[in-house]
Formats: C-alpha cells, sequence, structure tokens
C-alpha cells in the first residue's frame, strides 16, 4: 500500500506535517489563474523539503478555460519546474468537476509513485496526524471506547494487543507551573484502515488505532505531534535540538518575492518535524548549524528533516530546512 497527498490550499504547518507520511504527490495547479501563484511555490517548497520526490502535476479546471488558455498555463507550469528535480513529472489535465481524464490520473499516480519497500523487522514507528473520541455525548459509561489516534505507520508492524508507548505524551503541570511532558503506554484494540478493520498493520496509507486511553486524553487531536511505537524503542525526546539548516532565497508564501534575511539570535521560530510543530527560540547560530530551545519537546533523531518558519508579513512563511544533528 502507498500513501498520497494531495497539496492544496491548506496552512503551511499542516500541510508540512502531512507531507512527511506520504510516499507521493500530486500538485493541483488551477488552469484559469496564472502559475505559478503563491501557494504553489509553497507547496512545492514543501515537497522538496520533506523530500517527497514522487510526483504527479494535476492541471485542474481546464473545463473553464478555451484550449489555447489551458496551452499558455501548461507552459507556465513547465517554465515554473524547470530546471527542478520535478521537471520531468508529468502533467495531467483534468476537470475534477465533470471527471475528466481522472483514468490517465490514476494510470499516471500508479506508474509514477511506486509503492516502497518496507522492512517489517524495523520497530514500529507512527507519526500521529489525528487523535479524536468516538463516543457521542450521552454515552452510557459502560458503552465508552478508548481513545482513537490517527496517522501513518512508517516502518515496523503493529498488531491487535500489542502495548504501545506515545511520547512526548500528555502535557501536565507540576507544583510551582512548571511543565513537563508525560508518555502514555497503552494497548491495542482496533486497527483500522478506513472503514476495513484488520489484525495487523504495516506502512502505507492511514492508519486508526482504538486504544484503551481515556477519550478525553484524544478529544480534539490533542496527541498530533506525538510519536507511537514499542516501549523502550522509540527516538529520544527532545528539549533542544541542535540542525544543520539552510536558508531558502526567497520567503515562500508570499505574492511579494521577500529576500530571506538571515536567522538571529533570540529569534522565535517554528519548527515542523514529521507531524510535531513546535515554536522555539534561537540560543546559538553559525553559518551552518543552529541551537533551538522548544517551547514544547518533541521526538527527533539525528538526520530527521526539519521545516523552518519564521513570522512575515503576520503568517508563518517557510523560509528554509535542515537536518537534525546530535
Amino acid at each position: 500500500m502507498k500513501s498520497f497527498l494531495c497539496l492544496k490550499s491548506i496552512i503551511m504547518a499542516t500541510m508540512l506535517s502531512g507531507a512527511a507520511l506520504m510516499d507521493g504527490a500530486l500538485l493541483v495547479i488551477a488552469a484559469n489563474e496564472k502559475c505559478p501563484q503563491p501557494q504553489t511555490r509553497e507547496h512545492f517548497a514543501a515537497l522538496d523539503i520533506v523530500g517527497v520526490r514522487n510526483l504527479v502535476i494535476v492541471q485542474n479546471k481546464v473545463d473553464v478555460v478555451t484550449p489555447e488558455q489551458a496551452r499558455k498555463n501548461y507552459n507556465e507550469i513547465k517554465e515554473f519546474i524547470k530546471g527542478t528535480w520535478a521537471e520531468k513529472s508529468p502533467i495531467i489535465p483534468v476537470s475534477a468537476l465533470h471527471k475528466v481524464n481522472i483514468d490517465v490520473l490514476l494510470m499516471a499516480m500508479e506508474a509514477l509513485i511506486p509503492t516502497p519497500k518496507r522492512d517489517p523487522t524495523k520497530p514500529p514507528l507512527m507519526f500521529v496526524a489525528r487523535s479524536f473520541d468516538v463516543n457521542k455525548p450521552g454515552t452510557p459509561p459502560d458503552k465508552l471506547k478508548g481513545g482513537v489516534i490517527g496517522g501513518s505507520l512508517m516502518q515496523g508492524v503493529l498488531r491487535v494487543g500489542d502495548e504501545i508507548e506515545i511520547r512526548p505524551g500528555i502535557r501536565v503541570e507540576r507544583p510551582g507551573g512548571r511543565i513537563e511532558y508525560v508518555p502514555l503506554t497503552t494497548e491495542i484494540v482496533s486497527l483500522r484502515f478506513g472503514d476495513l478493520e484488520v489484525e495487523e498493520a504495516r506502512p502505507g496509507g492511514l492508519l486508526a488505532i482504538g486504544t484503551k486511553l481515556d477519550p478525553s486524553l484524544t478529544k480534539a487531536d490533542n496527541l498530533v505531534g506525538n510519536v507511537v511505537g514499542k516501549p523502550g524503542r522509540l527516538p529520544p525526546v527532545l528539549n533542544t535540538l541542535r540542525i544543520e539548516y539552510r536558508l531558502l532565497e526567497r520567503v515562500i508564501g508570499t505574492k511579494e518575492l521577500l529576500k530571506v534575511q538571515p536567522l538571529r539570535v533570540r529569534e522565535p521560530i517554528m519548527l515542523t518535524i514529521g507531524t510535531a510543530v513546535t515554536l522555539g527560540i534561537i540560543t546559538r547560530l553559525s553559518k551552518d548549524e543552529v541551537e533551538v530551545v522548544l517551547r514544547r519537546p518533541v521526538v527527533a533523531w539525528e538526520g530527521a528533516r526539519v521545516a523552518i518558519s519564521r513570522q512575515v508579513l503576520g503568517r508563518w512563511r517557510l523560509i528554509g530546512w535542515g537536518i537534525v544533528r546530535e
């Protein structure tokens, strides 16, 4: 099973988190708009940062333009990706409204986004992208179901009955106002891929794990950004990150082509690692490395990719990326 991501107008942090789970992507571009739009630059940069290289470009809304306009837009797309890793990616014209060329799009997805080879012997590791309470208001106590966590299993195998650990865990305020995060341990009671319930889950697709957790812990996406695995087998929880970084030439997501200014000590930045989004303060800085003290700890390991954003024109904008170093 393989995982796809359709990149459209969603906020940068969510997009980067979702892209981290995917084996391939569809970059959707409207045929009735000049290309590239700011969000197109943003989405393309996100794919570059998280390392997604299997790409199919979807030229949508060809039904609302003339053939000449569609051809002009097609050439704009070709010019946009010229000289990049995506230069040879196919551009499929479609009308999603009228379901035109969807069969061709599906063929391209199947041919160009291969199912990755997985190593089932690796310890399980899953990024949590959703968490929720499935119980309806007024459910009797004896009928309550445990909390559900959803995401993508990146490696390993999970089975019903397995004990799992969730890190960093839940936020707890200690006496004196000190905040810490406490890992959770629970048992898997169900595994679902969409409407299909299974006894065993392997990487690929979006997985929902039913647990014995109190549903109050999982409601309203409370556990998003956590990592799931076998107890004692997960990467460490870190409050400080040392990142080998690279800044982009231009700020991504603005109509104006703003130049990215250098990072500054004591500057607040936003980091996206897997599905975790956290704010941090730069404490040390060199030409190619930055040390950041995090407001919220994250599970990270050497070599993990990090997206770096800063406040530009009142919004968090993507300005660079990096690799976690020990």
